[in-house]
């Protein structure tokens, strides 16, 4: 088994896009997650479970260990010396670091209504060259940690996907799979059918109504993270749409949903708004929020022929 720096190194000889600097940035997002899996670990003895008593820029209410994630992985990329914006989830504005070098949004701590119950939740991050308002498709890399019985990397680069496990006894992420390929076609679905009736589109409905016909089998955690690491490894479809409340669908498109857009295209997926690419998104706004349908190419382009069909 290779660690991850080793990895990285060994790949940057055959990749002029991963540099010195990246490799840098990609050691301390890892080195901060490191941190964040043992607070998580010992969140129940360390007082950091439920709320801060804080509302975020989302309108969400801010969880002790989010904060406690945000501040982490800010404080460890600001020593860096190559980052030169930082965009959070939890926080309002894009905190500046230099004029030039690498800029890195991130979620702290998806799936933060599940910290108390113990359920899998993770880290997403994606890393841009410059500003960091670019399409997905620019994105030198793209990842995110989940913190569940172990924890795991999955590390996107333009062309190829690995996986890496962290060894509690030496500390590294070691590699345990390279050049990761989702199926094809999978036998789950993953959407929060309690608000089937609230969703804009008769189209996703019928669309939903034919996988149960098929034997499909409904898998939703509620937590990004968890829901796409099961369909990335698993197949199938994980869908949050547009709907009534949500007319831009729910889900942040720096941090959530062109990450994990890049994740999973580069594995050989799909991944779309219900229109287009989220990769061919070009960000407005800092927060803005974009409907996500992304998993294995079967579902994902039938799905689009029930949208377009109505």
């Amino acid at each position: 088994m290779v660690p991850l720096i080793t990895y990285l190194f060994q790949k940057s000889i055959e990749n002029p896009f991963i540099d010195d600097d990246l490799v840098l940035i990609i050691g301390e997002i890892t080195s901060a997650t490191k941190i964040i899996a043992g607070k998580v670990r010992k969140a129940s003895l360390l007082d950091v479970l439920g709320s801060a008593e804080k509302i975020n820029v989302q309108g969400e209410v801010v969880q002790k260990l989010d904060e406690l994630a945000n501040d982490i992985i800010t404080e460890t990329l600001k020593c860096t010396g190559k980052a030169c914006m930082l965009a959070s989830e939890e926080v309002e504005d894009c905190l500046i670091l230099s004029d030039s070098g690498y800029s890195i949004a991130f979620d702290p701590l998806d799936g933060s209504s599940n910290i108390d119950v113990n359920i899998s939740i993770g880290t997403i991050f994606s890393i841009h060259k410059g500003d960091i308002k670019k399409s997905g498709r620019e994105q030198i890399a793209a990842g995110y940690v989940i913190y569940g019985p172990s924890t795991m990397l999955v590390l996107a680069f333009r062309g190829f996907v690995s996986v890496f496990t962290l060894d509690p006894e030496t500390g590294n992420f070691m590699l345990v799979e390279e050049n990761l390929k989702m199926p094809e076609k999978g036998k789950i679905y993953s959407i929060n059918e309690a608000n089937y009736d609230k969703w804009e589109s008769d189209g996703l409905r019928k669309f939903i109504d034919s996988l149960k016909e098929e034997k499909y089998t409904l898998r939703y955690v509620g937590s990004m993270v968890a829901d796409v690491h099961r369909t990335l490894f698993k197949g199938g479809v994980f869908i949050y749409p547009s709907d009534i409340k949500n007319r831009n669908g729910k889900l942040r498109l720096l941090y959530e949903g062109s990450p994990m857009a890049f994740i999973v295209e580069n594995a050989g997926g799909m991944a779309i708004t219900g229109e287009k690419s989220i990769l061919d998104v070009v960000p407005e706004e800092l927060h803005q929020r974009v409907p996500v349908i992304l998993g294995s190419k079967w579902e994902v382009e039938k799905c689009l022929k029930y949208l377009k069909n109505g």
